[in-house]
């Protein structure tokens, strides 16, 4: 029976416990006491007795869970009337609280691949931050929970891809406003790119927007660049600060060899430097690094750098 429903809709729109304790964060175990104490959910069961969920389900937790989190005893939250629950999440969210609501907010758009539902979101957001403090504050979080949440199969690598393209937007939209300004910092030019092979782009490109903001040239190579075309900007500037970011590239295997080589033929001169980021800077052994590299191990480490 969960097999027929599922494929219904290629909307994901039933769910498991474990998905509703991933997406909420709240545990399993939890969430059964409060089913069975005080009937905050009334789960659909399988021909074997399995519990699942629909999207009304998962959207009550989450503000349930807003609630709880912000002093509600479950036992008053059951006692609500079912429109009271989602009114009240919206006179509590406050500048506290609206960085937890987004989130669920952005999660419901990706489960849901509702653009309407981002924008709204987003739109909201916007009237009280910054784009810097809505990236850092949410998009970051956000993002790391959604890497999480396809690791453990409760969305598909579809629903990162429509919400990492969602983000890309707005950070496309905020870096052409800023990208017309003439640079009011020459010190020095950064080049930004991601090696052969690396293709998450999107952190690589919020650095670029960080830079961009803080009066730096800013020289955006993007994704999948060689070597060569690195030493072939270096005949045109100097001071060059290079910028990558490295996810899932250089592999392991190969760290050693791709340092040497940018080694060799990129930091070789005194005025040359490389900025690393990434999950794989944490695999890269010091005494391997030339002089002239940085490793940076957040967001937050490399705009106070600048």
């Amino acid at each position: 029976m969960l097999n027929k429903i599922k494929s219904m809709s290629s909307i994901k729109s039933v769910f498991s416990i474990k998905d509703l304790e991933n997406l909420s964060g709240i545990k399993a175990h939890t969430i059964r006491i409060w089913e069975k104490r005080y009937n905050v959910l009334e789960p659909m069961r399988t021909d074997t007795n399995i519990r699942f969920y629909d999207l009304q389900s998962l959207q009550k937790l989450l503000n349930i869970t807003l609630l709880h989190n912000h002093g509600y005893k479950i036992s008053k939250i059951s006692k609500y009337p079912p429109e009271r629950i989602p009114a009240l999440v919206r006179e509590i969210v406050t500048e506290k609280s609206v960085k937890h609501h987004a989130i669920n907010a952005f999660k419901m758009a990706m489960i849901n691949f509702d653009q309407t539902l981002f924008a709204t979101t987003y739109s909201t957001l916007l009237s009280e931050k910054s784009f810097s403090e809505i990236f850092h504050d949410v998009f970051i979080p956000l993002l790391n929970e959604i890497g999480l949440l396809w690791q453990t199969n409760t969305i598909s690598p579809s629903h990162e891809h429509f919400m990492t393209h969602l983000i890309k937007q707005k950070l496309l939209v905020n870096t052409e406003k800023i990208q017309i300004n003439a640079p009011t910092n020459t010190e020095k030019i950064f080049v930004l790119f991601l090696p052969t092979n690396e293709i998450h782009e999107l952190g690589l490109m919020y650095l670029n927007y960080e830079i961009l903001l803080n009066g730096y040239k800013s020289i955006y190579l993007g994704e999948n660049v060689p070597i060569e075309d690195l030493k072939d900007v270096k005949k045109y500037f100097d001071n060059i600060t290079f910028v990558s970011y490295w996810t899932v590239h250089p592999e392991k295997s190969n760290l050693k060899e791709y340092i040497s080589k940018i080694n060799q033929e990129v930091l070789k001169d005194t005025t040359t430097e490389l900025w690393l980021l990434g999950k794989m800077v944490n695999d890269i052994e010091i005494d391997q690094l030339s002089p002239n590299t940085v490793l940076v191990h957040s967001v937050n480490e490399f705009v106070k750098k600048l």
